[in-house]
């Protein structure tokens, strides 16, 4: 509603909206102001660009401050940056400026880390560690480890990580990992990143963790991911098997007359809403997918299916 309220102004050119995001403004922006708009895409920047910008920082220090400081090592202060160049140009003010009554001349990452050890970032969110420590996160809360998984959360906030991006490998998790053993928590994951996308930093940190706790402490199974990945395979194998006749869908007379849908048992006309009759291509119909995994929920789901279907499943 913010965005249609522009519409009108902008289309008459009363005013020039320049706005930024760091989202696909497809998904951000409506799309009758992003028909009226110019985008324009900002890059990351690069390598080089940092360590221009470094060399562009120590010249107007030592211009300010009539200093002849020579930056000899750069990777600490690219690290420490994370790549934004305002945090790049502070970092080197606040190191000179640490180094400016003294002797030295030369600054290297050694002395940038004495300065900065305090703020160093130990969390590299386009590098190693942003898989390394997210890898620690699933499998803390894979391994019902509330503590290990709120410390590598910790670490992911800390860091400055997207959190989005902590939201939606919960939601996987809740399905990979959880899944039916505790089907609610697919539902508290998919909240959580609803919540997330409205609430923001620094609040989001309490959301994140209630869910990620949730998620640890949950009883685990991987049934369903089991269920898909042997389903996938069997296609891939079996390629595109015909379905059944008395599956099919029979919209015409013609279909009618081919027995389309003729022998199909409509469920709720029978007790129970069950009745007994193949759903799988004749060549796989004995086949079995899912495995109920072994907790509460898929105990009773088990009862249920031998309850129907004998020894079948």
């Amino acid at each position: 509603s913010q965005q249609d309220s522009l519409l009108h102004a902008v289309e008459k050119g009363w005013i020039v909206l320049i706005g930024a995001t760091t989202e696909n403004p497809s998904f951000e922006v409506v799309s009758a102001l992003l028909s009226r708009s110019q985008v324009y895409v900002l890059k990351a920047l690069t390598y080089e660009k940092l360590e221009e910008l470094i060399d562009t920082a120590s010249e107007k220090f030592n211009q300010d401050e009539k200093t002849s400081f020579k930056i000899i090592e750069k990777e600490a202060f690219i690290q420490y940056s994370g790549g934004d160049a305002r945090k790049l140009i502070n970092s080197v003010e606040l190191v000179l400026n640490q180094y400016k009554n003294s002797k030295k001349s030369e600054i290297k990452n050694e002395d940038v880390l004495e300065v900065l050890q305090e703020t160093m970032a130990l969390y590299d969110k386009n590098g190693e560690q942003h898989y390394d420590i997210i890898s620690a996160f699933i499998k803390s809360m894979r391994g019902s480890d509330p503590n290990g998984t709120v410390y590598w959360l910790a670490r992911m906030i800390a860091g400055g990580e997207d959190i989005k991006f902590i939201a939606r490998r919960m939601l996987i998790l809740a399905s990979e990992d959880i899944g039916l053993a505790n089907p609610n928590a697919l539902v508290i994951a998919n909240n959580c990143f609803q919540a997330v996308n409205v609430i923001g930093n620094p609040e989001a940190r309490i959301i994140l963790s209630e869910t990620a706790v949730y998620l640890a402490v949950s009883p685990k199974s991987n049934s369903t991911y089991m269920a898909i990945n042997d389903a996938l395979a069997l296609v891939k194998r079996t390629g595109n098997l015909p379905v059944p006749l008395h599956l099919r869908n029979a919209p015409t007379k013609l279909m009618k007359d081919l027995d389309y849908g003729k022998e199909y048992k409509y469920a709720h006309s029978y007790d129970g809403n069950f009745v007994d009759q193949d759903f799988l291509p004749e060549e796989i119909k004995d086949i079995k997918l899912y495995e109920p995994g072994n907790n509460a929920t898929e105990k009773k789901i088990y009862e249920e299916l031998k309850k129907k279907w004998n020894n079948k499943y």
